[in-house]
């Protein structure tokens, strides 16, 4: 039996996001999943370490390079659109779990059980982690957007800043108090 599942996650590459706003750099789906990993293995690191947790970094590092996995059959729905209105949500997230299940169907039987967690999170914890990774990412390409002079993403910057400080999350805060600024310096400002 040929299996198309990791071919079809190759195709990350090719969905693009935020379409609906001029952008100085693109950036698709597998770009973002990888940031999003790097973010939320800090953000467990930092829950590990500064705040006593006890959260598998790992874990939630692979769940987030999953975590848009779906996009590859459902595209990147923009988020105004996604958050219309809790029907379009609902919808949209039915949409995303029929995708889920079809993206496991892709595998060989005795790999399913395996990579159903990852592809479909169960663990509040890493859930928690991995969206408040994902809303950090969107963060930071808003102000590298901003920084290259690209004025749309101010009131997303805005909007999602507000998000993010509504995160009950030390770890977040303290990420966001560390390391954040340094997003919005150019490479001479980080020597």
């Amino acid at each position: 039996m040929r299996s198309h599942f990791f071919a079809y996650l190759a195709r990350m590459r090719f969905i693009q996001r935020w379409a609906l706003m001029r952008n100085t750099s693109p950036e698709n789906v597998q770009e973002h999943s990888h940031q999003v990993a790097v973010l939320a293995h800090a953000l467990a690191v930092i829950r590990n370490e500064k705040f006593g947790g006890n959260v598998d970094a790992g874990a939630v590092a692979v769940a987030s390079l999953y975590h848009d996995a779906t996009e590859i059959l459902t595209g990147d729905m923009p988020t105004p659109i996604k958050y219309y209105n809790p029907e379009i949500r609902g919808a949209y997230k039915a949409v995303e779990a029929v995708a889920g299940d079809k993206l496991l169907s892709l595998l060989p039987q005795e790999f399913q059980a395996t990579y159903r967690p990852i592809l479909q999170p169960q663990d509040e914890t890493v859930e928690q982690l991995v969206k408040a990774a994902d809303k950090l990412s969107a963060y930071i390409k808003c102000l590298e957007e901003v920084k290259a002079g690209n004025s749309e993403f101010r009131e997303a910057a805005a909007q999602t800043k507000e998000a993010l400080e509504g995160y009950d999350l030390p770890e977040l805060r303290y990420f966001m108090a560390t390391f954040l600024e340094s997003f919005s310096l150019s490479l001479d400002q980080l020597k």
